[in-house]
């Protein structure tokens, strides 16, 4: 019966009968055509997808924070910012990393900051309101390193409330404990500007003198816990941190000046035109401030594309506005492809050739880049995140988008999937596994230098990004035998990082569910016979957190505490999606947690052919600062959809 109502839903006419069966797959028929028709619609005339990126309110607050430290405020999109900035309030009165999550002391510092500078009355309630809980955290000096030198910088802490990071970091040779090259891509192009900002203690303009001192719960002068020490490493590193300062008036000018220039000299070779330095806000704004900082004027050509590259983050709408981390035009097309490759993909044949080739006019090939410090001999193929990003070629969209073009069936990718493929052979870690930007960025002790209080400053090898890299290499190696001993090593990597539960820790999306989709899709293409213990325990772990309605849902708060893994308050469109796709994956299409999984997806389908999930769905840095992809809502359910009517039609 099942093959009988696949064939109904390939010609598009509703079934005769009306036994469950033909009327379930009538109506998974009509949901995967309204979706994909929806999604098809979005499709830039050149060939992308790009949906919107949210964060968290701390990048909105920096926005205004940046017009007036540089003195240049529009007072129109402030407000409508502010619009923004209060509709995200919490019942608490504080603002958090992620829906319903806790409240956030730097967050909420940086957006009460901001809303002060846009004119908000600090006896208004909501002020009010923010404050005593900003008090009752232990005040503004509780807040992470990021957070205190913009503080510093508009003179409402002093400069010894935060990390000694002296631009001769610079000139530290390769063998030094602390290297650029030893962090990840996004602390490098944040931190050299910063090196700057820190260095020559930058003062913004702030035109209006506005101040929160009230913030504090003793004066700043007072304060005595800056850094709170953790461990014995920890400690090392804070006595490094006073020495530093107690040595810095010992450095010499030229040093210093040569120091400032290779800080300039190496951003400006990466400021990346109007797409920005390292593609994301933190770098851009740093580096676009440094200039103002060292005399450049405002016309300068660098200073005006570092402007542009900020302002194109904008999301303006009529009564509100906010600025986005970065923009995801690669991710989007390759997942939205897959998408519609799974959907339809003789019938959409036209829009995924048009989506293609622009994927290949990105792809990266001869460029300079970091990860050549580490591979000097390896050939490009990468693909970045943005637009644009030479330097930072991402491994997660180039598995991605090889794997989807290898795919397709369509013909002139041979060529890019094959140089994408070699790429992401050399770019595996000695572990096996793969990291997002660099190979073996595991130099954990950097973790406990006091400007890392964010522990994010590495890019280590993890299970999502690795299991991409493993569903792209089985899927060439039919043909292309090279790669399967660098796709053993990937396999068994895998099986280390699987978690005693079943599961996989999802580094790049919400969380647990999204790494297991992630390594289950990989494995299903590897020919790993389904039965194999990491199948099994997979398939246990995802039926067991499958909630009453049918769906999955999963909290941010897992990567805080993993009594919450694959747990949540409601489930999601997105989630339950990752999980059907993973479930099919590992053979399991016509178990009963499936069928009520595509059962959900149907029913909170909306006229329009999507989702509408409100819920942040991935981490930028587990634990300190999170994303919702606008997007994730749209493809992948329509994915699972497509996935599952495909599965349920074969003999």
């Amino acid at each position: 019966m099942f093959t009988d109502a696949a064939t109904q839903i390939n010609t598009g006419d509703a079934p005769s009968s009306s036994t469950p069966i033909q009327s379930h797959a009538y109506d998974l028929d009509r949901a995967i055509k309204r979706a994909q028709d929806s999604l098809i619609k979005l499709q830039d005339k050149t060939g992308f997808w790009v949906f919107e990126l949210e964060a968290d309110c701390t990048i909105p607050a920096e926005y205004i924070m940046m017009m007036h430290f540089i003195d240049d405020i529009d007072v129109a999109l402030q407000n409508k910012i502010a619009n923004y900035l209060r509709s995200r309030q919490s019942e608490d009165g504080s603002y958090p990393l992620f829906t319903g999550g806790p409240g956030d002391i730097s967050c909420s510092v940086k957006v009460y900051y901001a809303l002060k500078m846009a004119g908000d009355d600090i006896d208004a309630p909501h002020m009010k309101q923010l404050r005593e809980w900003i008090l009752n955290q232990g005040g503004a000096a509780k807040a992470n390193v990021f957070t205190r030198i913009a503080l510093a910088t508009f003179e409402q802490l002093p400069w010894r409330g935060v990390p000694y990071i002296p631009v001769e970091i610079m000139l530290f040779p390769k063998w030094f404990p602390f290297h650029l090259d030893k962090v990840s891509y996004w602390s490098r192009t944040v931190m050299v500007p910063l090196f700057i900002l820190c260095s020559m203690q930058a003062k913004a303009k702030n035109p209006h003198k506005v101040s929160v001192l009230e913030l504090f719960t003793v004066h700043p002068d007072l304060e005595q816990h800056y850094f709170p020490e953790r461990t014995l490493l920890n400690k090392v590193f804070l006595g490094l941190d006073k020495l530093g300062r107690l040595t810095a008036p010992l450095i010499p000018k030229k040093m210093h000046a040569r120091a400032i220039d290779k800080a300039l000299t190496w951003f400006t070779e990466r400021l990346n035109g109007e797409d920005g330095l390292g593609g994301i806000f933190p770098a851009m704004v740093n580096a676009y401030e440094s200039m103002l900082l060292l005399g450049m004027p405002e016309d300068h050509p660098n200073v005006v594309i570092a402007r542009q590259s900020i302002d194109k983050l904008l999301v303006i709408n009529e009564d509100d506005a906010y600025c986005q981390p970065c923009l995801s035009p690669v991710w989007d097309t390759g997942l939205a492809s897959l998408a519609l490759q799974e959907a339809d993909r003789d019938g959409n044949r036209a829009s995924l050739a048009l989506a293609y080739d622009w994927l290949k006019s990105k792809q990266l090939k001869d460029e300079p880049g970091d990860w050549r410090i580490s591979k000097p001999d390896l050939p490009g193929g990468g693909w970045a995140f943005q637009f644009n990003n030479p330097h930072y070629p991402d491994v997660d969209d180039t598995a991605v988008v090889a794997f989807a073009m290898a795919d397709s069936d369509l013909p002139g990718l041979e060529e890019p999937v094959q140089r994408a493929t070699r790429w992401i052979e050399g770019m595996q870690s000695k572990n096996g596994g793969y990291g997002a930007f660099d190979v073996d960025n595991t130099h954990y002790y950097l973790n406990e230098i006091p400007f890392a209080d964010h522990g994010a400053l590495l890019d280590p090898p993890t299970a999502d990004v690795s299991a991409r890299c493993a569903m792209l290499m089985a899927k060439v190696a039919n043909e292309h035998k090279e790669y399967l001993p660098a796709l053993e090593r990937t396999i068994e990597y895998l099986r280390r990082e699987q978690e005693t539960d079943g599961s996989w820790f999802g580094r790049w999306g919400t969380n647990y569910i999204y790494g297991t989709w992630s390594v289950l899709l990989g494995l299903e293409q590897t020919g790993l016979p389904k039965d194999d213990p990491m199948y099994r325990k997979a398939v246990k772990w995802l039926k067991s957190v499958q909630r009453e309605d049918g769906g999955w849902g999963e909290d941010n708060f897992s990567y805080h505490d993993t009594d919450f893994s694959g747990k949540y308050r409601f489930s999601t469109a997105f989630q339950t999606a990752w999980a059907v796709l993973a479930l099919i994956a590992a053979g399991e299409t016509k178990s009963p947690e499936v069928k009520a999984g595509i059962d959900f997806l149907l029913h909170k389908q909306q006229g329009d052919g999507f989702w509408n999930d409100k819920c942040f769905t991935a981490p930028g840095f587990p634990r300190v600062f999170y994303l919702k992809y606008h997007g994730y809502d749209k493809f992948f359910p329509l994915w699972a959809l497509a996935r599952y009517r495909n599965e349920i039609a074969k003999p």
